[in-house]
């Protein structure tokens, strides 16, 4: 028995229904490969651009660390009118490299506009909350009652001054982790978390001074971390233009503090006074604290503790932002400098987008 011929036009239909599920296999495995291609193009682009930005920040760092450490060459102190203190505006960083004569001007055509901005300034113009405690975890009275003017002028509940005194006891005697000077920064200047060599153990403190260390918050080494110590959101965001906080007992630098600052950390001194300290400094910063007390004879009540206030600084702050078109990457650091040695105590970098028709 012979089988039947299959019909030419079914011949036809299969052939072109196989040409049909070749053509889609092809298409796509080929969208897939490129999909591959165009995913691995962007990972390299996105990582060439971060380490470009690592580098330029990493650059302008260590330019501000030169000028701190020329700045401490002479010595002396510290106010705003000196090169330190004057912010850089954003600038576009193809002009840097055009005012190098070893760049040559084609090297420069097709380079994404990229623009840089960044600023120093005096972490020791601002309230230290580290001066809150001392070695041993018992609180420091003027201190406190420093903190405690400065929340009464932000109107803040007075309680919460008792609240971040009694958790920051318990961090320090905790043995929470934080950074000095003399440790925090290798010699390549990265950052590094060591233990604080001001930490107290509990054979330090009497048995009924020491606090459970069960649950103790870590002790904060910026500002926005206070929430660790029970501080509500709010009250860290009112008081954070005015403290900071330093891996060492800090005074306030008058040439460069505010007047709400120097309200706070100066006993019996009220907000004429130093409003008055900060008009005079305008016109003439202050070489010692003799000439800060002169301007405050008048108020035979208001003395300047060595130990509280002061005319020269250690700790600076120096931020750098880094943007292209819509994209940008900032760093915040915190140095310090003896003489002219200028370590880095951290480093924290933040990156995002502009939203669109956002300023930049």
């Amino acid at each position: 028995m012979t089988v039947p011929p299959v019909p030419l036009r079914r011949q036809r239909g299969a052939a072109l229904l196989t040409a049909l599920i070749t053509v889609t296999l092809v298409a796509t495995l080929a969208a897939a490969a490129l999909w591959r291609q165009w995913r691995a193009t962007e990972v390299e682009a996105a990582e060439r651009s971060r380490l470009q930005a690592s580098l330029v920040l990493a650059g302008a760092l260590d330019w501000s660390r030169l000028i701190l450490a020329e700045d401490g060459r002479t010595g002396g102190a510290d106010h705003l009118a000196e090169p330190w203190a004057v912010p850089l505006a954003e600038a576009k960083l193809t002009s840097f490299l055009a005012a190098d004569k070893n760049v040559a001007s084609d090297a420069l055509e097709g380079l994404p506009d990229a623009f840089l901005s960044g600023s120093i300034t005096d972490a020791q113009s601002r309230l230290n909350l580290r001066n809150l405690v001392d070695a041993s975890g018992r609180p420091v009275l003027r201190a406190v009652a420093a903190t405690r003017k400065l929340f009464d002028l932000l109107d803040l509940p007075p309680g919460q001054v008792d609240t971040l005194v009694q958790q920051m006891r318990r961090a320090l005697l905790a043995g929470g982790v934080t950074q000095t000077p003399s440790s925090a920064t290798g010699t390549d200047g990265t950052a590094t978390a060591t233990a604080s060599g001001t930490t107290a153990s509990a054979a330090s403190a009497s048995a009924d001074d020491a606090s459970p260390s069960e649950g103790a918050p870590l002790m904060p080494q910026r500002v926005e971390q206070l929430g660790w110590l029970g501080l509500p959101a709010d009250t860290v965001a009112a008081i954070a233009p005015y403290v900071t906080l330093l891996p060492a007992n800090t005074p306030v630098n008058l040439n460069t503090a505010s007047a709400e600052v120097i309200f706070a950390a100066v006993d019996q001194i009220d907000m004429a006074g130093a409003r008055k300290l900060v008009e005079v400094r305008r016109r003439k910063f202050f070489s010692d604290l003799a000439e800060a007390s002169q301007q405050l004879s008048s108020a035979t009540d208001v003395q300047l503790t060595p130990g509280q206030v002061g005319i020269s600084t250690s700790y600076f702050e120096v931020r750098g932002r880094l943007r292209m078109d819509r994209y940008w990457v900032e760093e915040a650091s915190l140095l310090h400098r003896t003489g002219t040695t200028v370590s880095i105590i951290w480093r924290q970098r933040n990156a995002g987008v502009q939203p669109t028709g956002g300023s930049g």
